[in-house]
């Protein structure tokens, strides 16, 4: 696990507050997608550098 990976209990306590729609389909990659955003700002990063 690095740094900009969550532990299973802190997803457990952010999941329920995504903004997720009640229709359509889930995103597969949601927890991903999440840390991906974490490390744009915990890094200053441009979001053309996202991994």
């Amino acid at each position: 696990m690095t740094r900009r990976q969550l532990t299973d209990e802190q997803w457990k306590l952010i999941e329920p507050y995504l903004p997720i729609g009640r229709f359509g389909p889930y995103p597969e990659r949601l927890r991903e997608q999440f840390e991906g955003v974490i490390w744009r700002f915990r890094c200053s990063a441009q979001w053309r550098e996202m991994p």
